[in-house]
């Protein structure tokens, strides 16, 4: 701004020598070339003491430190493989459930779930055979289960027991042979073997209609047959003979008279 106040007054100037020289006699005409020239060679010095009072741009630092964390190729990254949006939830949603510890307990399944169409059956009890009976090795018996039609269809003739999983011991059921109505109850039997090995047998059961659809509640047996060890030994001990010898009785002798 202050260079082309200083050309604009150098213009001026000029101009006004101009003026003058024209108006006066007898004086020396002033050349216009020469006054241009002037001006611009004050103008170029003015220029280049600008340029030089401006201050210089320094270097461009360079990063000299070696960077601590190394660089990821991420081409080598792999992408996830389920989902492509990320839902954050708020902390104050993020809870955590304390781990159980202890006996673990299976939940009761609800009967109303295990119908097969219109059929259904709910386990009343045990009859016979309680879980855990020990019985001999090749024993037969009979397990037994009261039962109840809880379904909208009747059990008929050829409505029997299926074997499904466990130790069969032999196991074959029989047809039901009569008709249960809803809302009634009736006996399930089969007859069964123990093993001739010491252990524990258990075995699983449900009730299946003509077509072999099983449905209900399963139907357990478990039994035990104990080991040689497990039997409390037999006493064959022989009771002691009394041996007291018999107290000898004495025998009078007769003594002669002198």
């Amino acid at each position: 701004m202050q260079i082309k106040k200083q050309i604009k007054l150098m213009i001026l100037t000029g101009v006004l020598l101009t003026s003058c020289s024209g108006q006066a006699t007898g004086e020396p005409t002033v050349d216009v070339n020469a006054v241009a020239t002037s001006i611009v060679g004050t103008f170029s010095v003015a220029l280049t003491q600008t340029q030089a009072a401006q201050p210089t741009a320094s270097a461009t630092p360079t990063l000299s430190a070696t960077p601590t964390t190394p660089l990821v190729d991420l081409r080598s990254l792999t992408p996830l493989a389920t989902s492509t949006q990320n839902f954050g939830l708020p902390l104050s949603t993020i809870f955590f459930s304390a781990t159980p510890t202890g006996t673990q307990y299976t939940a009761t399944v609800d009967p109303a779930n295990l119908a097969s169409g219109c059929n259904n059956l709910l386990l009343i009890s045990d009859v016979s055979i309680p879980a855990g009976t020990e019985l001999d090795p090749g024993q037969t018996f009979t397990k037994t289960w009261k039962v109840a039609n809880t379904g909208t269809c009747n059990w008929v003739y050829l409505y029997r027991l299926v074997f499904i999983s466990g130790d069969r011991m032999g196991g074959e059921a029989e047809g039901l042979g009569k008709v249960i109505e809803p809302g009634k109850w009736t006996q399930l039997s089969v007859g069964l073997q123990a093993p001739n090995q010491p252990g524990t047998y258990t075995g699983y059961w449900r009730f299946g209609n003509q077509s072999g659809s099983v449905f209900g509640s399963t139907l357990t047996v478990s039994i035990v047959v104990p080991s040689a060890t497990d039997v409390p030994p037999t006493d064959t001990a022989v009771p002691p003979t009394n041996t007291v010898a018999p107290t000898a009785t004495p025998t009078a002798t007769a003594t002669p008279t002198p």
